[in-house]
């Protein structure tokens, strides 16, 4: 689609639908930026988690085994090297037994994803006190790591019944 033609207050509305679509189909949960609501709600559907209420802390959906899956995604514009995650808070508490981490092209197409152990996640995030909690940092090669599974494939197949 061209989008050159479209005045800005256009192009608003146009997302502001697409928002909205999204959000009755149950993609998205909040108005936010709609990178972190798809990504758990793509997780969850593909790796069959029971996705948790908005106001869970530390973890944002559960297996058939009632482990805990933290979930962040992340939308790059360049097509390799670091990308930054979300601040997880209370890291120390080992609050979530894996965290799924999904890099996006800018087209949203997915880079990379990777279930990644707790152990893996305090090595690879930093603390910042201005966001009082750690911030993980990761590249494909995260992927040659121990213990992290490269799920990269699971996420591309068709929803589940």
């Amino acid at each position: 689609m061209e989008y050159t033609s479209f005045t800005e207050a256009e192009l608003l509305r146009m997302h502001a639908g697409i928002i909205e679509e999204l959000h009755r189909r149950g993609v998205v949960r909040t108005g936010n930026n709609p990178i972190g609501d798809y990504t758990e709600w793509l997780v969850c559907d593909r790796l069959g988690l029971k996705l948790q209420p908005n106001s869970r802390a530390s973890y944002d959906g559960v297996d058939s085994n009632e482990l805990k899956y933290q979930i962040k995604g992340r939308r790059s514009k360049q097509a390799s090297g670091n990308v930054q995650l979300s601040v997880i808070r209370n890291l120390e508490l080992k609050c979530f037994d894996y965290l799924i981490a999904v890099v996006f092209n800018s087209d949203y197409s997915i880079r990379f994803a990777a279930k990644i152990p707790p152990s893996v996640v305090s090595e690879i995030a930093t603390f910042r006190s201005h966001v009082n909690g750690h911030v993980p940092i990761i590249r494909e090669n995260i992927l040659n790591r121990n213990g992290v599974v490269d799920i990269t494939e699971i996420l591309f197949m068709p929803r589940k019944a």
